[in-house]
């Protein structure tokens, strides 16, 4: 079996890039892309932004607060879809093996390209250079032998550059990065891995597997395979889909009482993400809890009718929290927030409300 050769493609600062793109007076300047209110969390934010520390995700009363002078702009997802349909095609004239992971990033397989291109290195220069030209907006690519490894390379060089793994050098480029640059693994997880003595993707690999598992079950085992460069996951094309969630880890385990504040800013979140589904609607609302000992809690809802309003959905996700039973002094490392069970638009029917 020949080696893959797998990019990721990640529009740099993508919805923000769009909106200074489209309008002059916006360059050069700190934008967040967000609605204002104390329950909005930021979309994107432009690089001048990210200066001051604005991220996407953050509180958006934060994002004020780190860059007094930022100017908000509310999201318009109609015309940053429309660039990543765009850009979507620009991939296919490469592959049809393309994975999207949200509008603005996208993982190919191009083991074997369209055009014959020599390198993996050279397709994603191409891609690179079409985006650029066509739309004026950048991206950063990564190549490597797996998705996990392309992932972590396209951030390597950006904005607008891109790096290769080679995979004869993975694992050398793995050792000596800090533990928190493995996907999954959060500030919580740092400090747990922490009190093993556990800080780098080189300490890792002391650990077998095995120990690892007594520590965090299955999620243990994936740690000491990423610290291998291990990822055998495919690149899916086009699958259709099935959730979409918005989860946190917290720095400080909290108690159940106090996740309301986390569980309305993560709805707004996947809200969001659910707007740009096309023709598709979801069922059920899905509440997911981590307990501080790592075991995985979910509750889930299916109302007669998909909702409709993000203050529908929010209601159901806090209601959620109440079926909860466990004792008042659990605390939780992380929650997160989904809507699930997707169907067509027009295959909607009127349905008994079900509790699962």
């Amino acid at each position: 079996m020949s080696q893959r050769k797998i990019v990721h493609i990640d529009m740099d600062a993508f919805y923000a890039s769009v909106e200074q793109r489209d309008d002059p007076g916006l360059r050069g300047k700190p934008v967040v892309v967000a609605w204002r209110g104390a329950r909005s969390v930021v979309c994107a934010a432009s690089y001048e932004a990210r200066k001051f520390g604005v991220r996407s995700a953050m509180p958006a009363v934060r994002a004020e607060r780190l860059c007094p002078d930022a100017i908000f702009v509310p999201p318009d997802f109609v015309r940053y879809k429309a660039v990543s349909r765009h850009v979507r095609e620009i991939f296919s004239r490469h592959t049809d093996m393309i994975e999207p992971l949200s509008l603005d990033e996208a993982y190919l397989d191009v083991t074997n390209n369209k055009l014959g291109l020599a390198s993996a290195t050279e397709v994603a220069l191409q891609i690179r250079h079409a985006i650029f030209e066509e739309t004026r907006l950048t991206a950063s690519a990564g190549i490597a032998p797996n998705k996990f490894l392309a992932k972590i390379a396209s951030d390597w060089n950006k904005p607008n550059g891109q790096y290769v793994i080679k995979p004869s050098a993975a694992f050398d480029f793995l050792t000596p990065l800090p533990v928190g640059r493995l996907p999954g693994v959060g500030k919580v997880m740092e400090a747990k891995l922490a009190k093993l003595d556990i800080t780098t993707v080189g300490d890792i690999r002391q650990h077998p597997a095995q120990s690892l598992e007594q520590y965090f079950g299955r999620w243990g085992i994936r740690l000491h395979e990423l610290s291998m460069g291990i990822d055998n996951h495919k690149v899916e094309s086009e699958r259709p889909t099935q959730q979409i969630s918005s989860e946190d880890t917290f720095q400080d385990d909290l108690l159940l009482q106090d996740l309301a504040p986390h569980i309305l800013r993560l709805a707004e979140k996947t809200w969001a993400a659910y707007l740009r589904e096309e023709r598709r609607s979801a069922r059920t609302i899905v509440l997911k809890l981590k307990t501080s000992d790592f075991q995985t809690l979910t509750r889930s809802y299916t109302p007669d009718a998909p909702v409709d309003t993000l203050e529908d959905f929010q209601s159901i996700a806090i209601q959620l929290r109440e079926r909860v039973n466990m004792p008042p002094n659990m605390r939780f490392r992380l929650v997160g927030i989904g809507l699930a069970n997707f169907i067509d638009s027009n295959q909607i029917t009127t349905q008994q409300a079900l509790f699962s």
